[in-house]
């Protein structure tokens, strides 16, 4: 068989559901609502999981998720401050990202309008 070379890796959690308390409406913090988060990570290395099935050579989506959790326990007003809050933590635990992509959809919002969500999308690289 011939070699065959990974050219990219990414690891995404799609649609993780939250009941959290973000908004700059004080109803909204009061309150709480539904919140979505899809992740994508990019691992610089994983050819250890993909050639020797080892979890030590990518990222631990359990650990992952754990950490989207923290974040959005902790209530904030802006939608981007809590991107940010997750993709600090998630670089700050798995030294071996290169890139992470982060959207943090309010399911309902509060605007009068009949729409399926309100998100932002973040994409940070790492400095390193």
């Amino acid at each position: 068989m011939s070699e065959i070379k990974l050219t990219q890796a990414a690891i995404r959690l799609r649609r993780m559901a939250f009941y959290a308390y973000h908004g700059v409406l004080q109803q909204e913090r009061a309150v709480g609502g539904e919140y979505w988060v899809d992740l994508t990570l990019y691992p610089d290395d994983i050819s250890l999981a993909v050639q020797d099935d080892r979890l030590d050579g990518t990222i631990n989506y359990a650990e992952a998720y754990e950490i989207v959790r923290r974040e959005m326990a902790q209530p904030s007003a802006l939608l981007e401050h809590v991107g940010g809050r997750i993709a600090r933590s998630l670089f700050a635990a798995f030294g071996s990202l290169q890139r992470i992509e982060v959207e943090v959809c309010k399911v309902n919002p509060p605007m009068g309008a009949a729409c399926q969500g309100a998100s932002v999308k973040l994409v940070f690289e790492s400095a390193s």
